[in-house]
């Protein structure tokens, strides 16, 4: 173990969501491993879901995907954030499929197709009502500009994003669902069919069949947690086992009176007498300095933060009772089977929500791989 605090990934959990989403979709699944697999370990994950069923992988940016190719990795990976001026003559070498946002992408994408003399692969990304990434004023000219350039690219697939789909049933998704049809066929007219659509995330994967088409990604929900605890249920309640466990160690321990006040701006002042412990992790190792209502597992218990998180460490009151010392570890959050805080409690504590909590931890902290599924 390391001596101050370690991320522990269950990679045997990761295996079984993402085996039994698979088998609920009912399609090829495309497991999302952007961002450092959400937290998780880009290639360990990306090997992991692959084993466990995954078709296909799928990035935000070229340099992840890159990476996995490096590491070995042949199945095919979709990266769809590539802005102008990305590695295209290396992207198309590697045999990585290039999310198609605008006609200044597409432009140089062409471009360096006839340079290497090789089709590059591509999915073209529509704005179907989230307003985020994908065509929408230049649809038309897009459009026109593709069946003038369709010899010099393979078009793989049609995709967009849902912007409520972990709210089934929120009258968005099913605007956002005739707006795809709708330019899906617009390709159609035009002579070009895509061999693969998708537009199911986590959620519509879970909660709306009729979104599923040729593949879903799968993103948070692969790691074991909910898309949206409110309006799906909780990772339990859907069958999913969460993968991370975050881990730290005491660093101090130290008893106190009544009316001590504690950390930067003494925004908090001990209500008893009690003992105090300092856990060596602050928000440089991705600990929200928001979250005010989490903390700690400790001793069969937990404990709560008590005043600001620093830098590199948050202070929790582990009640007068505690027999806990330096040195000793505590769970941070984990997937709420012995009690302790979850990344969901993390996420509310911090008015933000489960997928920033695993996202966001830092390079400080180590990453220790596990196959104990429970």
């Amino acid at each position: 173990m390391t001596n101050r605090a370690q991320a522990e990934i269950n990679l045997d959990a990761i295996a079984h969501n993402v085996a039994m989403l698979k088998k609920s979709a009912g399609t090829p699944i495309m497991a999302v491993v952007k961002a450092d697999a959400y937290g998780h370990g880009l290639i360990p994950v990306a090997k992991v879901c692959i084993d466990a069923g995954a078709q296909w992988l799928g990035v935000a940016l070229l340099e992840e995907a890159i990476s996995l190719r490096q590491s070995g990795i042949q199945a095919p990976i979709l990266s769809w954030l590539v802005p102008p001026g990305s590695d295209f003559l290396n992207a198309i070498t590697f045999d990585i499929d290039l999310g198609v946002a605008s006609i200044e992408i597409f432009q140089e994408i062409v471009a360096a197709s006839k340079q290497l003399a090789k089709k590059a692969r591509i999915h073209i990304e529509v704005d179907t009502g989230m307003t985020r990434g994908g065509f929408l004023d230049e649809w038309d000219a897009f459009l026109e500009l593709l069946s003038e350039n369709r010899e010099d690219i393979e078009i793989v697939g049609l995709f967009s994003h849902f912007a409520r789909a972990d709210e089934p049933g929120e009258p968005q998704n099913a605007k956002q669902l005739k707006r795809f049809f709708e330019m899906s066929d617009d390709l159609n007219r035009i002579g070009i069919e895509p061999t693969l659509h998708h537009l199911s995330n986590s959620a519509a994967t879970i909660a709306d069949a009729s979104s599923h088409f040729d593949l879903v990604r799968t993103g948070i929900a692969m790691y074991g947690l909910s898309p949206d605890v409110e309006h799906m249920g909780s990772s339990k309640d859907l069958g999913l086992l969460p993968s991370m466990t975050l881990r730290a160690k005491i660093h101090l321990v130290k008893k106190v009176l009544s009316g001590t006040p504690v950390g930067y701006g003494a925004t908090a002042v001990t209500k008893s007498d009690t003992t105090l412990a300092v856990i060596a992790m602050g928000y440089a190792d991705g600990i929200p300095r928001s979250a005010q209502l989490a903390g700690v597992f400790s001793q069969g218990r937990r404990a709560p933060i008590i005043g600001r998180v620093s830098m590199d460490q948050f202070v929790v009151d582990l009640g007068a009772d505690s027999t806990a010392v330096a040195g000793d570890w505590v769970i941070v959050f984990g997937p709420g089977t012995l009690g302790e805080f979850t990344a969901d409690d993390w996420g509310k504590a911090s008015s933000s929500i489960n997928y920033e909590i695993v996202t966001r931890i830092g390079p400080r902290v180590p990453k220790i791989y596990t196959n104990s599924a429970k």
